[in-house]
């Protein structure tokens, strides 16, 4: 059963990720906007015509994330790779807030594994709270 309120903060994401409006998200699925806003407000469940809509127009949404919260988005179109985290050094006594002192960097160029430099930019961070809401930040050029 899907849970009407996390599908909406799904749907809301959504919205938010494509910037674009409740209207022209419904104008893209080719839907009413009455619809979407009636989804939206939580008066109507979405059909699975909806669901299928949704991951017609846009392929890197996956059904299983967009219906009950599981999986990735984007789609993870190559499960067998996992992205694992470096460990962390078991004898540490930093934390977030301690501040020290580093090199001048412009932020623009990373060595990778391999020792090739790669270009990085820091396009959207997006911060998930336990009450199941979030907040996004977008890098304005």
């Amino acid at each position: 059963m899907v849970n009407t309120e996390d599908f909406i903060k799904r749907l809301e994401f959504l919205l938010e990720y494509y910037n674009v409006s409740a209207s022209a998200f419904a104008d893209k699925l080719g839907i009413q906007r009455s619809g979407l806003s009636h989804l939206l407000s939580g008066r109507n469940k979405p059909s699975l015509d909806f669901i299928l809509k949704v991951i017609e127009t846009f392929p890197e949404v996956d059904i299983y994330w967009l219906l009950n919260g599981k999986g990735s988005f984007p789609k993870d179109d190559n499960p067998k790779s996992t992205v694992t985290a470096a460990p962390t050094p078991v004898n540490t006594t930093k934390d977030l807030f301690t501040q020290e002192e580093q090199e001048p960097s412009t932020g623009k160029q990373s060595e990778s594994s391999s020792g090739n430099y790669i270009e990085e930019n820091i396009e959207r961070i997006v911060v998930f709270y336990t009450n199941g809401t979030f907040k996004s930040y977008t890098h304005k050029n």
